[in-house]
């Protein structure tokens, strides 16, 4: 079996060590490591900016194959990644992190 892609790029599947996490913190600056997911929270102008977003998000995570927590209050989006078949992070989701950031900036 392939290892998904995501935009061509083949995606790690192994578990990140604390070197490379802090490496792939400072490329997604926005994203909070809190325990074994890195979170972040977007606020847009209104609840349907908002849902348009997690739309776009939605669109991402299954043309990766992986998918974030989600969690909408009106405007506030909350994202958190992990790998759970990993047991903590990998690369797809730092990868999924930094799509996420650029569909937000439109």
């Amino acid at each position: 079996m392939t290892k998904p892609s995501f935009s061509g790029i083949s995606l790690g599947v192994d578990k990140l060590t604390a070197p490379q996490i802090k490496t792939a913190l400072a490329a997604a600056p926005a994203w909070l490591k809190r325990g074994n997911t890195i979170t972040r929270s977007f606020v847009f102008e209104d609840f349907p900016a908002a849902i348009n977003f997690v739309n776009a998000v939605a669109k991402l995570s299954e043309k990766a194959w992986h998918h974030p927590d989600i969690d909408i209050r009106s405007n506030k989006v909350t994202l958190a990644l992990t790998t759970h078949d990993k047991g903590g992070l990998t690369e797809k989701d730092f990868t999924l992190a930094r799509k996420f950031d650029e569909k937000a900036r439109g």
